[in-house]
Order: C-alpha cells, then sequence, then structure tokens
C-alpha cells in the first residue's frame, strides 16, 4: 500500500472535508491498530481502498488520524478497529466487523443489512451500515437561520415524518410518502392548524431492525449515528440524498413560520446488551461509551433498551455537545427534546449526579443560546425530576399535567384541587425555581401511550398486534371510554367522546405553560387502542387523511384555539407581559357554582377560574365542569360590556367554538354548563 503522504490531525472529530481532502480522525483509548475503508457502494463485499492508520505518526494521545486527498463528498467509508477482546472487562474489539465513524454526517445502508451479520464472526463488509463524507458549506441556505421564537409564542406539534404522508390517502407523490420531501408538501395543512414549532421523533440515523422478530422499530428509539439524518425517510437514494432533503425541509418549514424540534436520543443506541450487534461505539472503545456493571462484564440498563451512555464521559460529553451544535449550526433547528432526559445526569456509576456537566456544558454553550431545551426529566429505572431538572434553560415534559388533567376530565374524585393547579402553569411543581410558566410543557397525549380519540374509546390497552401478548405498554392509562370500549355507533357516545376530546384540547392549548399536541388528534387518529405502536409501521400509525373531513369539526376547533393562543401571547408580548406576569398581576379569582365560592373536596367535579387584565381590560371566566350532569354558574358582576360565549364544547360545531369577534353575548349573571364541558367566556372592561 502506498504511504500517505499526510499524517492528518486530531481536530475536528469525524470526516472533514476540505477542497484539497478529507481529515479523518477516530477517538479510542483502547484499541492497538484502525484500519481507514473506502467503499464506492454500500454493499460492496470488500473496500475498494484500505488506509492502515500508523499508530506511531498518525496517533495523536488517543486520536487516530489520516488526511486523504482529493477525496469528494460522498464517499463511502467505514473503519475496523483492532484491539483485545475481552468481554469480562467491556472490550469487545472485532477486526472483522466494519463500523461506522461516531460523527459521520450521513449514513447509507444495504438493502442486505442485518444485525445478526453484526452479531456472530465474520467479515460483514457487504451488510454493514457505513459512513458517508459530507461538505457542510456546500448547500444553499438562502439566508435561512433558526427561528428563535419565544417559548410564549410556542405551539409544538409532535409528529413522525414517515408516519405524517405515508398512508394512501396522503395525496403527496408515490415516491415521497414518508419522507422529508413529503412532509414539504403538506406544510400548508400545518399552517392552517397554526401550529408554531414541530416536534419530530428521532430523525437521527436508527437501526429499524432493533425490534421483536418480524417487526420494525418504527419509532426511532434505537440510534445508532448522531450526526446523520434517518436515510430511510429521504425521497432521494444517493449518498448524500438525505442530508439535503433534510435541510430543505428545515428552510421550507422556517419559511412558513414553523420551528424544527428534533426528538434525540443521547440515553442509549442500537447496540443493544452484551448480545447485541457491533455497529459503531462498541467496537470502537465499548468502555468510554457505555455505563459498564461488574467490572464491564454488563451494561448497565437504565433506559430500558440494554445499555446505557455514558453521557457524563468526557468524550462523550463533548461529542453530545458537538452534535448539538451540528444540528443547531449546519442543520439550522430550532430545538431538541431529550429522550429519558434524567439518564443525562447519572455519573459512570449510574448514580444521579447534583450537577451533571453535560447537562450544563449544553445550557451553558452559547453557540446553543436560544436553542430550545426540553427535557423528559424521567428515566427507566425510577429516576424522576419533573420540577427538580438542573439547570435553568431547560422546559420540562409535564407529565403530571397529563396525569391530572386526564383524571379530572374521566371524573376520577379528588382530581380537582390538582388540575386547578396544572392550568395555572403548576406552582405546585415549578413554583420553588421562580421560572415562567412555560417551563412546564403541558400535553396530555404524545406518542407513547394512547392517541386522544383512544384516550376517550377504550378503558384497556389493546396492543394484541405487537406480538407480546398484549404485555407490552403501560397499564396506568387513566382513560375512560365513555360506556363502550372502542369504535361505537351510538350517536351519544360519539358525541360524548367528541366533546371530551374538545374538553382536554381547550385545557392544554389554554393553560399556562407550553402547549404540545399529537399528530392526528385534531382530527381524532387513532391506534385501535393501541398504546405502544413503536413497532406498527402500518396504517395503525400513519396519519389517515380522509379523518380531516370526516372530523372537520374538531379540526376547526383546534385551529381557532391556537389562533386565540398565539393571538393572546403575541398581545401580552407587544405589552412586554409574559403569561405568567400577566397572571399574577390580573385581578383572578376561583369560583364554584356560586360565585367565589369553590368547593375544593374530592368529591367535587367543577370550577370556575376568572381573570381580570388590568392592563388591556380583557377579562376570562373558564369553566370546567366534569360532572355528569349540568350545573349553573353564577357569573360574576364586572363592569364593562356583557359576557360573551367563545367556547362552549356542549354545543355542536359551528357554535362550540366562534370567531372572536362574533362571541354572541350573554344575558344575565347565570351560565347553564352542559355535562363533561368546558365552557370560556370573555369581556372587554370600559371605565
Amino acid at each position: 500500500m502506498k504511504p500517505l503522504e499526510k499524517p492528518g490531525r486530531s481536530s475536528p472529530l469525524g470526516a472533514t472535508f476540505s477542497s484539497s481532502g478529507v481529515n479523518f480522525s477516530l477517538f479510542s483509548r483502547n484499541a492497538t491498530g484502525v484500519q481507514l475503508l473506502f467503499f464506492d457502494q454500500e454493499d460492496d463485499p470488500a473496500p475498494s481502498r484500505v488506509f492502515q492508520i500508523d499508530p506511531a505518526t498518525n496517533r495523536s494521545y488517543h486520536y487516530w488520524h489520516v488526511f486523504v486527498p482529493g477525496v469528494l463528498p460522498g464517499q463511502i467509508y467505514g473503519y475496523r478497529v483492532e484491539g483485545p477482546s475481552d468481554p469480562k472487562r467491556g472490550l469487545y474489539f472485532d477486526s472483522d466487523k466494519v463500523l461506522l465513524d461516531p460523527y459521520g454526517r450521513g449514513v447509507v445502508v444495504p438493502k442486505g443489512y442485518t444485525r445478526e451479520a453484526a452479531i456472530k464472526q465474520g467479515d460483514n463488509a457487504s451488510t454493514a451500515m457505513k459512513s458517508v463524507v459530507v461538505d457542510p458549506g456546500a448547500y444553499d441556505w438562502e439566508g435561512d437561520q433558526p427561528l428563535e421564537f419565544p417559548s410564549e409564542r410556542t405551539i409544538i406539534y409532535e409528529m413522525h415524518v414517515r408516519g405524517f404522508t405515508r398512508h394512501p390517502s396522503s395525496k403527496v407523490g408515490p415516491k415521497t410518502r414518508g419522507t422529508y420531501a413529503g412532509l414539504i408538501e403538506k406544510i400548508p395543512y400545518l399552517e392552517q392548524l397554526g401550529i408554531t414549532a414541530v416536534e419530530l421523533l428521532p430523525i437521527f440515523q436508527f437501526d429499524a431492525r432493533d425490534c421483536p422478530p418480524g417487526k420494525v422499530n418504527y419509532w426511532g428509539y434505537a440510534p445508532i449515528s448522531f450526526f446523520a439524518p434517518h436515510q430511510a425517510y429521504s425521497a432521494r437514494r444517493d449518498p448524500l440524498g438525505p442530508i439535503d432533503e433534510f435541510r430543505d425541509m428545515v428552510k421550507a418549514l422556517h419559511r412558513a413560520g414553523i420551528e424544527v424540534i428534533l426528538d434525540v436520543v443521547f440515553n442509549h443506541t442500537a447496540e443493544g446488551d452484551e448480545w447485541g450487534p457491533m455497529l459503531s461505539f462498541r467496537g470502537i472503545d465499548n468502555p468510554t461509551y457505555y455505563i459498564l456493571e461488574e467490572g464491564g462484564s454488563r451494561y448497565a440498563n437504565y433506559t430500558g433498551c440494554g445499555n446505557t451512555l455514558n453521557a457524563n464521559h468526557s468524550i462523550v460529553r463533548r461529542m453530545i455537545v458537538d452534535c448539538l451544535r451540528y444540528w443547531v449550526q449546519e442543520m439550522h433547528v430550532d430545538g431538541f427534546r431529550f429522550d429519558l432526559a434524567s439518564v443525562l445526569s447519572r455519573d459512570e456509576s449510574g448514580h444521579p449526579l447534583p450537577n451533571p456537566p453535560v447537562l450544563w456544558d449544553i445550557e451553558s454553550d452559547p453557540s446553543l443560546a436560544g436553542t430550545k431545551l426540553i427535557a423528559e426529566a424521567w428515566d427507566a429505572a425510577g429516576l424522576y425530576q419533573v420540577g427538580s431538572f438542573v439547570g435553568d434553560a431547560w422546559k420540562e415534559w409535564n407529565g403530571r399535567f397529563r396525569d391530572d388533567v386526564r383524571d379530572f376530565f374521566r371524573g376520577q374524585a379528588g382530581a380537582l384541587r390538582r388540575v386547578a393547579d396544572r392550568m395555572v402553569g403548576s406552582p405546585e411543581i415549578y413554583g420553588h425555581e421562580q421560572r415562567e410558566a412555560a417551563q412546564s410543557v403541558n400535553f396530555v397525549t404524545c406518542h407513547d401511550g394512547f392517541t386522544l380519540n383512544d384516550l376517550v374509546s377504550y378503558n384497556q390497552k389493546h396492543n394484541e398486534e405487537n406480538g407480546e401478548d398484549n404485555r407490552d405498554g403501560t397499564d396506568d392509562n387513566r382513560s375512560w371510554n365513555c360506556g363502550i370500549e372502542g369504535p361505537a355507533d351510538d350517536p351519544a357516545v360519539q358525541k360524548l367522546r367528541n366533546r371530551q376530546v374538545k374538553n382536554f384540547f381547550t385545557v392544554t392549548l389554554m393553560s399556562l405553560g407550553l402547549p404540545m399536541i399529537l399528530m392526528g388528534d385534531e382530527v381524532r387518529r387513532t391506534q385501535l387502542g393501541n398504546n405502544n405502536a413503536y413497532c406498527q409501521d402500518n396504517e395503525i400509525s400513519w396519519f389517515d387523511w380522509t379523518l380531516v373531513e370526516t372530523h372537520a369539526d374538531l379540526h376547526r376547533f383546534v385551529a381557532l384555539l391556537n389562533a386565540r393562543r398565539l393571538l393572546r401571547d403575541i398581545e401580552h408580548e407587544r405589552h412586554r407581559v409574559s403569561l405568567k406576569t400577566m397572571l399574577q398581576e390580573a385581578k383572578h379569582a376561583w369560583h364554584g357554582v356560586k360565585v367565589l365560592e369553590p368547593d375544593w373536596s374530592d368529591s367535587s367535579y367543577s370550577v370556575a377560574l376568572g381573570a381580570e387584565l388590568d392592563r388591556d381590560g380583557l377579562c376570562f371566566h373558564l369553566i370546567l365542569n366534569a360532572y355528569w350532569e349540568p350545573l349553573e354558574f353564577e357569573l360574576p358582576i364586572l363592569k364593562g360590556d356583557m359576557w360573551r360565549r367563545w367556547i362552549d364544547t356542549s354545543l355542536d360545531s359551528p357554535n362550540d367554538i366562534v370567531p372572536w369577534n362574533k362571541a354572541p353575548q350573554i344575558k344575565g349573571n347565570k351560565y347553564r354548563v352542559g355535562d363533561r364541558s368546558v365552557v370560556i367566556l370573555y369581556r372587554i372592561i370600559r371605565e
């Protein structure tokens, strides 16, 4: 083999393109030898070129590096890493295996890819995933930048890239269904709905084969290349296609005024436990990248997925922060939601840290200033940090909002006081931190669990299609089927379910905090009672676009709610009043069926909240009635206009919600609220 003229440099890590060639750098503390492999096609049985990286001249500290002249973007490459094989000490080196670059910006996947070939002994070159050289500066962003909307002006739509347009009814081009390009075609729908941010389920390259036999990993919580967009979500098949198509999508969403938030998984990888495949990290430097137990012979499992990323190791911390910088600076994303974020607070022994270095590294990094950081503040091993997650900039998924709102509308005794606290920003949880109400990300449903339709249609999970005898998925659904399990032809049941769905939307979007809604809930998308559809890449999970017409009344309801939510926040921003300050400065009071007489007993199922806003003269009166019979509520007597009815979920469309400026007047000082209904009245105070 012809000697290389340039040894390259240790920084930056990964494959760095320049006009004269590409610098490759890989960290491995325990390796004894490293080969860089070039391939012409992703399924070639052997590399076209092999570069033996000389530890004497091409190694600085634990960084193995080489500069290869004349290499162009699109070059497919991988590594073979030599070293001791001693699983009892956590060392799994296998020089037969082709490995992904942890910093690889693109990935190709052979049609014959299998996890089995990465587990058993022998060469797996023809079936291994491989990395791709990328030139980030080659793309024309046309002046685009992350939008950096204030959290107070944000409505999140949690969605799945593939599932959004994969259904035949999506009417996008057959080649773009289920892709980044397909999502672009549906941006007008998102604009009409009135959301301001999409939160995409994992789009880092993941292993779709990390699932039970005969199934597919649909959700994508099986990452294997943190810097690369998932190849299968691209309509383009060339090596650089997924990168450019993802950027096209981000640019198009930004032009529509919609931010892009990525659901990121820095808690585990698709390599699984000690019986899992060797795809990247395990074969490069296993003790560095994973938390190991029993002297290294066993993987710690705080994630429920077989392994746990060693996030507070200096090398892994650097990779995580470098990754986030890359997605913000080079891919222009606006924020991140961290899956099982509490894992990131554990040290190399798995113990929770009071000040986890990786979390402070993320928060304090100047290039991430203005980026939305959202934590799922718990993990699979029982560490629950909602209300106590480290840092000043982090928002948190408020799981207690979800549980308490569900309990209230299913008529659970004792839920009233809790739901009242959740509606005003959960001060019981967050009040000690003196933070804005937007710290609480309010949601009732998300990808994990029932859809909103199924929440009001099923008492029990129905996960038989997952092939685990209905054992998987949570049993704590806090749902109520409104009298019949599953689909119902009874008009009364259907009307009640529709009303309950509107109740959930109203409370979610009108409560103080940052609201999030689940893809398809606005048209009552169903998963047929499956509350763990992670392996269902079919119509159980896909967005059925015929529902937009079937449930046009609900879609209209949500769109008008979103429009007023944004208008409210813009008005407060114009006056430089945050939502939290608005509530603190307002004259507000809790009421029951009688003014200023709330009933906080465990047997109470109704409450009203009035807020008189001195600054702009607008007064709201919100009434929740989870009781099974109608109730008559007294209304406060105030100066100014008569009360006007904006929302009454007991009424049929279009009277359930009306355009703000067309709200009808309410005569008298009482209002009859239907059973299991939400009402919002308003009036303008005039002196």
